[in-house]
């Protein structure tokens, strides 16, 4: 029975070698595509959790972005920062880049490496709208470039150059940023990036010695939520305003078309998903006056006759409220292109439904009492001054100024009850 026992013990534990020989160790990948803004940084945490409950042997951090928000890149380096496993950033595939808030989050790795054709740096912070005056650059330059230099110093790597992409926004190839000490390696591939890093050793940001081991190493993909999946769709700021147009178009066509329902709920949902996409960026609020101000004036022209003006008012002042809306990086506002197809489109629709609607008004009502106004009938008998006549196939009591003969044509001239007052037709 012992020996049994002591064979059952040596076959579990060579079933268990042999289970970690063939899985081997893990690796967990996230990318960072687009532009960086907080629902980055959702992700980013999300992946070094993940990598974390699954004991992985590194995190993988693929870069290709031209920059974003410099808020939302410190946190995704405090994040790296605190992760218990080793993080590995890795600009690719070739023609990506890692330029401007993506050059930092390049820094931000234990081992940082670059494949062929790729390029980073141009770093220089770009935050307001508009122009910055010289004192308030210099206090953003230094600010950042001091976050630089404190990754790259604790890294080995070369703090001058690094700063001098902050200050003087240079760039560099994959090889220029090698031959610069900005990195590490060059990689062709992911496999080739693993076979270099087996069974080197690494210093973390607390100055741990760690030796990596990844031979054989499987990759497995961040699995995103479904509210990721959604807002990083949308979280493009152009995509987020046609989305809240569309929605506001929809509402209103519900509002001035009752009943129709769809309009309404369709329009709803959009809106709400644009402002889901919009409100994880920082927010302008002068392009948000100039928004509600461009809605107002579009009520404005279905109530005041102004030949038009309103409407062009409202479609200038939707331009210049989606190009301001976003108070951040050139690549992370609307685009004038974007601001104008959706501007001009939506101007022409709405002014067509406001002149549906002033022309409504204008119809002569054909029903209830204000209907019967001007309507001619036959006086069934003589109006002495008061009498029966027949109008719309009706018999109705009615009342005129003088006498009217029977058989007589007389028009409506008002409504007082259920009594018609009337005229001889003329």
């Amino acid at each position: 029975m012992r020996v049994l026992s002591r064979f059952l013990a040596l076959a579990l534990v060579l079933a268990v070698s042999a289970l970690a020989q063939a899985t081997g160790p893990r690796v967990v990948a996230v990318s960072i595509e687009g532009e960086i803004h907080p629902i980055t940084v959702e992700i980013v945490g999300h992946a070094i959790e993940q990598a974390q409950m699954e004991n992985a042997a590194m995190l993988l951090v693929r870069i290709n972005t031209p920059g974003g928000l410099l808020d939302a890149t410190r946190e995704i380096i405090q994040k790296l920062d605190a992760s218990t496993v080793p993080v590995v950033t890795y600009v690719e595939p070739s023609g990506a880049r890692a330029a401007s808030a993506g050059f930092f989050v390049l820094e931000a790795g234990d081992i940082a490496a670059m494949a062929p054709g790729t390029n980073t740096g141009a770093s220089s912070p770009v935050l307001l709208v508009g122009q910055m005056d010289q004192v308030m650059r210099n206090k953003v330059e230094n600010d950042a470039a001091a976050m630089l230099r404190s990754m790259m110093s604790r890294r080995g790597r070369n703090s001058d150059v690094g700063e001098q992409t902050v200050r003087q926004a240079k760039s560099f190839t994959e090889k220029e940023a090698l031959d610069q000490k900005l990195i590490e390696l060059i990689a062709n591939s992911e496999q080739q990036l693993f076979q270099e890093l087996d069974g080197r050793e690494i210093t973390r940001w607390d100055g741990r010695k760690l030796t990596l081991h990844l031979a054989g190493a499987s990759v497995t993909e961040v699995k995103r939520t479904l509210r990721e999946q959604v807002i990083g769709a949308i979280a493009d700021p152009n995509i987020g305003f046609i989305l809240l147009v569309l929605g506001v178009l929809g509402i209103y066509v519900e509002f001035t078309s009752p009943g129709l329902i769809f309009p309404g709920i369709a329009g709803a949902i959009l809106a709400l998903l644009g402002l889901s996409s919009l409100s994880i960026l920082p927010i302008n609020w002068a392009g948000v006056g100039l928004l509600a101000l461009s809605l107002a004036l579009f009520v404005l022209e279905a109530k005041f006759a102004s030949h038009g003006m309103l409407g062009i008012g409202g479609t200038i002042s939707m331009v210049l409220g989606a190009l301001l809306l976003v108070n951040g990086p050139p690549d992370m506002r609307i685009h004038l292109s974007t601001a104008l197809a959706v501007a001009l489109p939506f101007a022409a629709i709405t002014m067509f439904l406001v002149s549906m609607v002033i022309k409504a008004r204008g119809n002569k009502v054909l029903t209830g009492a204000e209907g019967m106004i001007g309507e001619l009938g036959v006086a069934e008998t003589a109006l002495e001054p008061a009498g029966q006549v027949l109008v719309r196939g009706e018999y109705w009591d009615a009342v005129a100024p003088s006498n009217i003969p029977a058989g007589t044509q007389v028009r409506v001239k008002g409504v007082a009850g259920l009594k018609l007052q009337v005229e001889q037709a003329r």
